[in-house]
């Protein structure tokens, strides 16, 4: 990594200055490596901004903060949702959504970063005149639940909270493209089954 950048992180905070060594060097231990992977994966695959990853690392660095709230500092930063619309479509995803997690008793709130996500999909959808998607979301909550369990089985092996935040990132990011990519290969092999589609 370049030392510029390095010493930007160092500058945001986001790394702890090295051991100086003379005037103009500093010396990092395996401590800043592991942090400047972390910085670099909340960067590269999570896609976050650099105030977010500070949020993030003032998380991980606080000794008395439940790891499932540090988890959640990683996690509600990888939302994509952007101002939702004020209409019709939005406010009935936006009540579609709070149902669903009242329904299944999730212990989260539809301000969540990733209720925001889904409410607006569902929007998009429901403007296409795919409305009727949302009848599938327990299909797909089902699903997700147990992949849920899965990445969380995953982050739970990790001892460091720095690796566990870790994984949660690039569970979340890469897992969710390991998810789109077997859906896609389930999808061709429902469809060959379905309709008799012959793969040659």
């Amino acid at each position: 990594m370049p030392v510029p950048t390095i010493k930007y992180y160092v500058r945001e905070g986001l790394l702890p200055a090295g051991e100086l060594t003379s005037r103009n060097q500093a010396t990092y231990d395996e401590t800043h490596e592991r942090r400047l992977r972390l910085i670099r994966a909340l960067l590269d695959v999570g896609g976050m901004k650099v105030a977010e990853i500070a949020d993030v690392l003032t998380a991980v660095d606080d000794p008395e903060r439940p790891v499932h709230k540090v988890l959640g500092a990683a996690a509600d930063r990888m939302g994509r949702a952007s101002a939702p619309q004020e209409d019709t479509e939005s406010a009935s995803a936006r009540a579609a959504v709070a149902d669903l997690i009242s329904r299944r008793g999730w212990r989260t709130h539809e301000s969540n970063p990733a209720a925001a996500d889904l409410s607006e999909a569902l929007a998009a959808l429901a403007r296409l005149g795919h409305g009727a998607f949302a009848d599938l979301l327990d299909t797909y909550a089902d699903a997700a639940e147990q992949v849920a369990r899965a990445d969380l089985r995953y982050v739970d092996r990790q001892v460091a909270v720095e690796d566990m935040v870790e994984g949660v990132v690039i569970g979340t990011v890469l897992g969710e493209a390991v998810f789109s990519a077997l859906r896609r290969l389930a999808h061709v092999d429902a469809s060959a089954r379905l309709y008799g589609t012959d793969l040659t």
